[in-house]
């Protein structure tokens, strides 16, 4: 039907199926016939045949506009999938942790908008079960999780910290996460029995807290990096520690996933934390 409006759109144009053919590069035949299943489907004849000419008919005359509009439209659809395509346009929604936020995404994320500025970015921090249940809702694209499912991304370490005048470490209380977060079951798992003095709800005020010797935290080893390369907390020597925790890729199937995912999900693979992306200076 799209190649039958655009061929009756020449002739009217045109004035005539000889001038019509000739630039649809179609024979007069082939032409014709495009016009009659054309008139076929409506019903109708849409074009007059004279000595001097086609003209629509009253039929035809009211298809026009609506041919006009309906293959701009189409026109307009095709753009907006090219761009899509080609990854000048689109969104993508990403759900992690508190910790892939802030210390192990941003590198590759910033690579991916200075890559892709138009695309509309949407980063939001929930834990693993938040993010499984807006993936499946259909609110996020991509997630980062500490579970075994998913496509293997990065193994997080686990360390105690402690700030480096605390007379004691290994008797010292433990700031940690509240319930429900990875971080605090592991710790219970391999620390049963310890002395909680806080229950903190972000990575900040957890670092802050041991950095004011109030007791020592089992955090991950990329969020106390600065901290540590600047003598502000110290690793505290355990047996239990590091404890790896892997992280893992999920999304709804790689064939589900639009255009703009895709690509981040590939800079995701291709960089993690430990092999970040280098940019290139402009």
């Amino acid at each position: 039907m799209i190649d039958e409006l655009h061929h009756f759109l020449l002739i009217v144009e045109l004035g005539t199926f000889t001038e019509a053919a000739r630039r649809a590069h179609l024979s007069q035949p082939a032409l014709t016939a495009s016009i009659q299943r054309l008139e076929g489907a409506f019903g109708a004849r849409l074009l007059d045949r004279g000595p001097g000419g086609a003209t629509p008919t009253a039929a035809g005359a009211a298809l026009v506009i609506r041919a006009r509009a309906v293959l701009a439209a189409l026109d307009d659809a095709k753009r907006a999938v090219a761009e899509i395509e080609g990854l000048h346009a689109g969104e993508v929604r990403v759900g992690a942790g508190a910790t892939a936020c802030t210390y192990l995404l941003p590198p590759t994320l910033a690579l991916y908008r200075a890559e892709h500025p138009g695309v509309r970015f949407l980063l939001r921090e929930a834990n693993t079960d938040e993010v499984l249940d807006a993936l499946h809702r259909g609110d996020l694209d991509l997630g980062v999780i500490t579970t075994d499912r998913g496509e293997p991304w990065f193994v997080d370490e686990l360390i105690l910290v402690a700030a480096p005048e605390l007379p004691d470490p290994t008797r010292a209380p433990f700031v940690t996460f509240a319930r429900g977060t990875t971080s605090r079951e592991l710790l219970e798992r391999h620390f049963p029995g310890a002395e909680i003095v806080m229950e903190l709800g972000s990575i900040a005020s957890v670092k802050g807290n041991v950095r004011a010797g109030i007791g020592v935290a089992l955090i991950s080893r990329a969020s106390a990096r600065h901290d540590l390369s600047q003598g502000r907390l110290v690793e505290v020597p355990d047996p239990r520690t590091p404890i790896a925790r892997p992280l893992h890729l999920v999304h709804r199937g790689i064939d589900r996933l639009p255009p703009a995912a895709a690509r981040l999900r590939e800079l995701l693979l291709a960089h993690p934390p430990d092999r970040p992306p280098v940019r290139r200076a402009s």
